[in-house]
């Protein structure tokens, strides 16, 4: 008896997995992203699907740190001018001490032109070509890393499958128009003002207006890349090709809840390991030691130490090494540390992912990067958060609001705000409380994040694009989109009636008038 339930074990197995797709697919990755941490999302992506027993091509311009047998990598390395151009651009974006979000994004994109340049150019290289000039090259699926990047997806086209894309954000108005997502004008909040509403509104349209500047440079590098192939169809046709979009959120504990249509699918925590792997001995043995706890403090892999001005260098140092919690610092140059301190142990990279599970961290400073939040909020970590640039400030008053740390200006920070923020979120514990309440939401799934990737990677790929998924708003106008014309009738059809109705009351009167006149000359 026990033999033949064996039996139909295996047999309910094998006819499982020619279902769902035991066959491994060649699926190709695209991410010629410039942020390391939008590579470690990309790359635990390509893992996953390595691992599942799929054959994974990666386009990259870095080298990853994450990678697996089954990934062939097709790496084009920057030069040397321009690793010397991204850190002058890196450095840059410490002086912007705007603190509104839209005009930090608007005067990051003119520093951003030669990164930008860079991902374009990758797509041109002779060793990326081949991957489609190469008849003998055959693909299932592509993967595109966004980055502003939409001319990026008609390198399917040319590979001749579907496409998929990879965002390391929550649902936006830059992202929502591949696949027809709804996007209210303004995110409402509860509490929310009626300046507050108007803010976010009047925002809102005036980051139309810059996406509007990113879609004509993405029109510009679409027609420099595919421009001589008389094949291709419009830019505008490409975008209506996506397939779904891989969201890095999970609006059901984060927020905000909205609509979404089928093709938006969360995956947020994608890099984050099940089980942690092993801590390095020496990484170890210095939390193992930590009797008070411990600090982790990382800026994100883009911010170097001499991107930060000295002076608050200098005020982190004179507060972190004064605390008798022991802290790692992620610090890239150690010949030339921010100084000697027996609680402080300095190293140029970290397994941030273990490092956070460990019992012994107390508090993650960190610069808001969507990765290393959704990393803390996961393991029930409370942070201090340093934001500079782009998203980040966003990312840290969301994460404020939900009551999980603390946030202060990297570029405007003091030592004496910085020690009072520390100090408060160690000794309070209501903001541990918060975060570790939150993570059971997080990671509350009916799938995770993991199985979501695989499950919706290999529907794609077994619908031959899922084009069923596709919302018509895709394949209509901005005027048909909105129902512009149905309004435009209704308007021309209410102004007909109105002056259908001024002639009628222009004729009774003129006929009530004469019927008077009539009675009065009698």
């Amino acid at each position: 008896m026990v033999g033949r339930t064996k039996s139909y074990f295996v047999i309910v197995l094998a006819l499982t997995l020619l279902i769902y797709g035991a066959q491994g697919a060649n699926i190709l990755g695209l991410f010629p992203s410039l942020s390391p941490s939008h590579l470690i999302i990309s790359m635990s992506v390509a893992k996953i699907l390595a691992e599942q027993g799929h054959n994974v091509t990666v386009v990259t311009v870095l080298e990853p740190t994450i990678t697996h047998k089954n990934i062939n990598l097709v790496t084009v390395p920057m030069t040397k001018e321009e690793i010397k151009q991204r850190s002058e651009t890196i450095g840059a974006k410490q002086k912007n001490t705007s603190s509104n979000r839209f005009i930090s994004i608007l005067n990051m994109s003119g520093q951003m032109d030669s990164m930008l340049r860079k991902m374009a150019d990758v797509l041109k290289d002779q060793r990326v070509k081949e991957l489609y000039l190469n008849k003998d090259n055959h693909f299932d699926l592509v993967i595109s890393g966004y980055f502003m990047n939409d001319y990026q997806l008609g390198f399917a086209r040319k590979v001749n499958a579907p496409v998929v894309v990879l965002a390391p954000s929550p649902p936006s108005q830059m992202l929502n128009s591949l696949i027809g997502n709804p996007h209210d004008k303004v995110e409402k909040e509860k509490g929310m003002t009626f300046g507050q509403r108007l803010d976010s509104y009047i925002s809102s349209l005036l980051y139309g207006i810059f996406l509007r500047q990113i879609d004509q440079r993405n029109r510009q590098y679409y027609n420099e890349i595919f421009g001589d192939d008389p094949t291709m169809p419009e830019y505008t046709d490409i975008l209506r090709n996506t397939s779904l979009v891989f969201f890095c959120s999970h609006a059901a504990s984060e927020g905000p809840i909205r609509p979404s249509v089928p093709a938006a699918i969360e995956i947020g925590g994608i890099q984050i390991k099940d089980k942690p792997d092993p801590l390095p001995k020496n990484l170890e043995k210095f939390l193992g030691n930590a009797t008070h706890g411990a600090i982790l403090l990382s800026l994100g892999s883009n911010v170097q130490g001499s991107h930060i001005k000295a002076d608050t260098v200098k005020k982190i140092f004179s507060v972190l090494s004064n605390l008798k919690q022991r802290v790692i610092w992620k610090w890239d140059d150690l010949d030339k540390t921010p100084g000697k301190s027996d609680n402080i142990l300095y190293s140029r990279w970290l397994p941030q992912d273990d490092i956070l599970a460990h019992p012994s961290v107390k508090l993650f400073i960190n610069h808001a990067g969507k990765g290393g939040i959704s990393e803390a909020q996961y393991h029930g970590k409370p942070m201090l958060s340093l934001p500079v640039f782009g998203d980040q400030p966003g990312n840290a008053h969301a994460m404020v609001k939900s009551g999980f740390g603390l946030t202060l200006s990297l570029l405007t920070l003091e030592e004496e705000p910085f020690r009072a923020a520390v100090l408060e979120i160690l000794s309070n514990p209501k903001y541990s409380q918060r975060v570790v309440k939150f993570s059971s939401l997080y990671r509350d799934r009916p799938a995770s994040a993991r199985e979501s990737l695989i499950f919706w990677t290999e529907y794609v790929i077994r619908h031959h694009g899922a084009a069923h998924l596709q919302s018509p708003l895709v394949h209509m106008d901005f005027i048909a989109a909105n129902n512009l014309d149905i309004y435009a009738l209704i308007g021309a059809i209410s102004i007909g009636l109105l002056l259908m109705l001024k002639k009628v009351v222009q004729i009774t009167c003129r006929r009530l008038r004469t019927k008077l006149n009539k009675v009065k000359k009698q």
